[in-house]
């Protein structure tokens, strides 16, 4: 999976169910706040994932070079380094501890060194009124110089606090931490990338990662000597040398039903998609401010939307085919719904088509 998007946090557990098979919600949650074998960062395109906490350093330093472009055009704009160096520091012994958006801002105001203010900038296009943090005439929002030491340092989220969210530095949270250089962790996330995209192309790639080709070229030189090129309908792709003798030998049973919830991982992993969303149900699966529906997948390819409802009495499960599903496929989706109820706990599961 290279990851589970984790925008909304339930959505990335769904994907692990839904990838994985098997267990239940609450293990994934004991993963994530008991033992945190799992953590939520910002990594790829500097969204929100749940990741493997060993992994975390490559995941965040493979994923940099985004947060480094903000970083460099904020030094650009400033014509210094030093009082944002400052300021990115301060915020880093801060958290020390988990610590909100609000706490970090309040733990700085009373250095008296730093003015705060609430000012809108709440992100996703709100308005709603966040807290800004400055001295002169430095002033940035609080979440954005989160984002900024994504060039620097790894931090990842912590339990929230009410309902806010917290964040720590990963040296302090992530049991047993180890962490690892820039070019090491770039290298290993293409590995991982190819191993779960390809074929794919550096065009893909780039677009995944959320940098731009020509960084993304570097890293794939680097690693060319373990990269084959491949034919996929006409066009030139590219896989790992380890993986050619699977995939040449791979059977398919079919037929292969999914439920993908919401910003699954098999949905972004390409600059295109119409392979696996035809063209007339892009803008189903695809919508507006990077929403991405929860799908049917049937033999890798989109076969319609779905959506759940939880109440106390049980899950309901309902599809909306793109066209008319075989009696085979029908089946397959109840099941998968079956699945779901039971990863949920769910007492009772009904499903419908619409």
């Amino acid at each position: 999976m290279v990851g589970a998007q984790a925008q909304v946090f339930s959505a990335a557990e769904t994907s692990i169910w839904a990838h994985g098979g098997g267990g239940r919600m609450k293990d994934v949650d004991g993963a994530v706040w008991d033992k945190r074998e799992l953590v939520r960062a910002w990594c790829m395109r500097r969204t929100m994932f749940l990741v493997p906490s060993a992994d975390l350093a490559m995941f965040v330093r493979g994923s940099a070079q985004r947060a480094k472009y903000a970083l460099e055009s904020e030094y650009s704009e400033s014509g210094s380094s030093r009082p944002l160096d400052r300021l990115l520091d301060d915020v880093l012994e801060v958290l020390r501890l988990p610590r909100t958006r609000t706490q970090i801002a309040e733990e700085l105001r009373g250095s008296t060194r730093y003015r705060v203010r609430m000012k809108a900038g709440g992100g996703w296009g709100s308005r709603r009124a966040v807290p800004w943090v400055g001295r002169g005439s430095l002033s940035l929002p609080v979440g954005y110089l989160l984002h900024l030491l994504g060039a620097r340092e790894v931090i990842c989220s912590g339990p929230n606090s009410g309902t806010e969210s917290t964040y720590v530095r990963a040296d302090r949270w992530v049991p047993r931490w180890k962490d690892i250089t820039q070019e090491e962790a770039e290298d290993e996330l293409l590995t991982r990338y190819l191993a779960a995209f390809g074929p794919a192309t550096l065009a893909d790639y780039a677009l995944w990662m959320g940098v731009y080709q020509r960084e993304a070229k570097v890293v794939w030189a680097r690693n060319a000597r373990s990269i084959s090129e491949v034919e996929v309908e006409g066009k030139m792709k590219s896989v790992l040398d380890s993986d050619l003798s699977e995939l040449e030998k791979v059977e398919v049973y079919r037929p292969l039903v999914r439920l993908l919830p919401y910003f699954d991982s098999f949905l972004l992993g390409h600059r295109s998609h119409r392979d696996v969303v035809g063209e007339a149900n892009h803008g189903a699966v695809y919508r507006g401010q990077g929403w991405v529906s929860p799908v049917v997948l049937v033999d890798g390819r989109a076969a319609g939307v779905w959506s759940q409802a939880r109440a106390k009495d049980g899950l309901r499960v309902s599809v909306s085919p793109f066209s008319k599903l075989s009696s085979a496929v029908m089946s397959r989706v109840r099941e998968e719904a079956s699945g779901l109820g039971l990863f949920l706990q769910s007492p009772s599961v009904k499903f419908a088509v619409l």
